[in-house]
């Protein structure tokens, strides 16, 4: 039976595919799930309906997260930590303590899934970290990690 999948399906295809699979499988799983619709014309423009509302819904995400990106341009924070003489740090500064700075800070609130931080900082200094919004939109921020 040829179906239109309406969402991704790990190790069948992506939303909007055509695919041949078994009748038992489309009917007992596919299409009772929400997964999939059956590949007729009507299945098709019901696909096509989906995909704008989803791809309008995207864009106004996205739009609304650049407005957020502007107002972060600029930003820094400063994290006051313990170290040594050799400014190394006694524990490390990572992704959520930086999330948790940016937050305190009062304008925009930002979870540690946002942070994009390779690994964590040990050493005094200043770094710009990567704050990911959305897929497409990425903001610099310049973090200033400070002995106490």
């Amino acid at each position: 039976m040829e179906v239109i999948l309406r969402d991704d399906v790990e190790n069948l295809g992506k939303s909007g595919d055509v695919i041949d699979v078994k009748n038992g499988y489309a009917r007992n799983f596919l299409i009772p799930k929400g997964l999939a619709v059956r590949a007729t014309k009507t299945g098709k423009r019901i696909i096509e309906e989906e995909n704008q509302q989803r791809k309008m819904r995207a864009r106004k995400i996205k739009r609304n997260l650049e407005g957020t990106a502007n107002k972060m341009k600029g930003i820094s924070c400063t994290i006051t930590v313990q170290a040594s003489q050799e400014d190394r740090l006694y524990g490390s500064v990572t992704a959520s303590d930086i999330a948790e700075a940016i937050t305190k800070q009062g304008e925009v609130e930002v979870s540690q899934k946002q942070v994009v931080l390779e690994e964590p900082i040990k050493i005094l200094g200043v770094y710009t970290v990567t704050i990911r919004l959305h897929k497409e939109v990425e903001v610099p921020v310049k973090v200033w990690v400070v002995k106490e």
